[in-house]
């Protein structure tokens, strides 16, 4: 079994805090973080510093990851799930419905019967046709809240196994979410 870096043997608030010092660095300067925590009493290389800095900078990358898949899911269906869809479909039924009204309202010899019943057919089918669209769309809405909520999982996890703090954790997925929503 490997030994414990020096580092993972720190008190958690000294890691927490050589992490943060290292991400605001842009994962550099550890000649300088060596001298600080030597200030601090721990006695830790600048190898070892870098060597950890690696692994957090690959977490970090992997979180990233997770997180721009999650907003390239939920944007790349946006234009789809967007009020535009639900708004065009509104839309169309509400000049049907108006048509429909006008249609009832021509007075006996404007319309013909038969023209009359041709037309009212032609609406229900274009009337079935959107109720159809809506469903689907509605559906595919869900599908799209369902797979954020996985990616925001699925990030999550990757998150906590990364060492981020519960808040982070918590931040990171209503970043996510808030996005499908």
């Amino acid at each position: 079994m490997a030994r414990r870096s020096s580092i993972e043997k720190l008190p958690e608030d000294v890691r927490r805090w050589l992490e943060r010092a290292l991400t605001e660095s842009g994962f550099s300067g550890y000649t300088e973080l060596e001298s600080l925590l030597r200030e601090q009493g721990y006695v830790i290389s600048k190898s070892a510093i870098h060597r950890y800095g690696q692994k957090i900078e690959r977490r970090y990358g992997a979180i990233r990851a997770a997180t721009e898949a999650a907003r390239m899911l939920t944007e790349g269906a946006a234009d789809d799930q967007d009020a535009r869809s639900e708004a065009v479909i509104a839309l169309i039924q509400t000049e049907l419905f108006e048509s429909i009204v006008r249609l009832q309202e021509a007075e006996e010899g404007e319309v013909d019967p038969k023209e009359r019943v041709a037309l009212l057919s032609k609406v229900a089918k274009n009337v079935a046709t959107l109720s159809r669209a809506s469903v689907n769309l509605k559906k595919f809405q869900s599908e799209v809240r369902d797979r954020a909520r996985l990616a925001a999982s699925n990030a999550e996890k990757i998150a906590r196994k990364g060492g981020l703090s519960a808040d982070a954790v918590q931040a990171l997925r209503r970043e996510i979410l808030g996005i499908a929503t």
